[in-house]
């Protein structure tokens, strides 16, 4: 399978005029744009993803386009199409590559009710998951970006999607979020990871994205049992505590978390109640990413 990279800068910059398909999880999506600097930095965040084969069904076919008319030249925008709807309002153009992933997030949660779509995060080791949902600002991605640089598979950043029959969690290895402090934190913590340039000023903050690890993308068609459901919550100067919660606790916390629980009905609840069932549950409060590596690390081996 022919992979984004080989494109090269130039050829993703062609590829995106007339639709990028590439293969991100279970899904196949058409990426498009004509907003210029976005081809480099998405061949970057999406080079080890295949790209979808030219008879195969697409799932999703987005585009970040500028607005017409003045806006174009004066205080340009742009504004995000999924199949010719747009579902936002628009943004300034230096918005253009975190509102592709932002749309692309909605995508994903608002068409995708054969699956549980939990707004969490989800790391594996070996074929073991552990789900992380979150608030904003619980230090949820910092988290998540920290374990897949510290050989923790990722699975995904926001969204978890969890497979009714089998009870498995698919993965989508897509870029992770960071935000605000936790650009630098991640810079510090994993100088080997790609990072895009920081844009500056969106609704939540400042934001750059991470690129997957090459050995999460290359995994990223295995799905994972999810054994462990951790709440992470992050606090400067505290100790890395991992306390159980109980399972009544946790199953409010994960129907809480599931984008599309109320859609589903019964299968949501149903759903929710086998993945409680299925893991162990903890919150977990952290101060420190090397100490909190060492805990998910035993958490692994089973001595946490």
């Amino acid at each position: 399978m022919m992979r984004v990279k080989e494109l090269g800068v130039d050829g993703c910059r062609a590829a995106l005029r007339g639709g990028l398909r590439i293969v991100t999880g279970p899904f196949n999506c058409s990426l498009r744009t004509d907003v210029d600097g976005v081809a480099a930095e998405l061949a970057a965040l999406y080079g080890e993803h295949e790209l979808a084969p030219a008879g195969d069904m697409i799932d999703f076919h987005v585009e970040v386009a500028s607005t017409p008319g003045l806006r174009r030249w004066l205080r340009p925008q742009v504004q995000f199409l999924a199949d010719g709807v747009t579902p936002f309002t628009p943004l300034p153009r230096a918005q253009a590559l975190p509102m592709l992933e932002w749309g692309l997030n909605w995508c994903v949660t608002a068409y995708s009710h054969h699956l549980l779509v939990l707004h969490a995060a989800c790391v594996a080791r070996d074929d073991r998951a552990v789900i992380l949902p979150a608030p904003p600002g619980s230090g949820k991605s910092t988290l998540c970006a920290a374990l897949v640089n510290r050989g923790w598979r990722l699975l995904s950043d926001e969204l978890t999607l969890v497979d009714f029959d089998a009870g498995l969690v698919r993965g989508l290895a897509r870029p992770v979020n960071l935000k605000n402090a936790s650009i630098d934190v991640i810079r510090r913590f994993a100088p080997e990871a790609y990072l895009t340039a920081p844009v500056h000023d969106t609704s939540k903050g400042t934001v750059a994205l991470m690129a997957p690890p090459v050995a999460s993308v290359q995994d990223g068609s295995a799905p994972a049992r999810p054994c462990w459901m951790v709440l992470p919550r992050y606090e400067a100067g505290a100790a890395a505590t991992l306390a159980p919660m109980p399972r009544g606790q946790a199953f409010l916390q994960i129907a809480d978390n599931a984008m599309n629980y109320n859609i589903l009905g019964r299968q949501g609840f149903e759903t929710v109640g086998a993945l409680a069932a299925r893991c162990a549950h903890f919150s977990f409060r952290y101060g420190n990413l090397d100490e909190a590596m060492q805990v998910f690390d035993d958490l692994a081996r089973g001595s946490a």
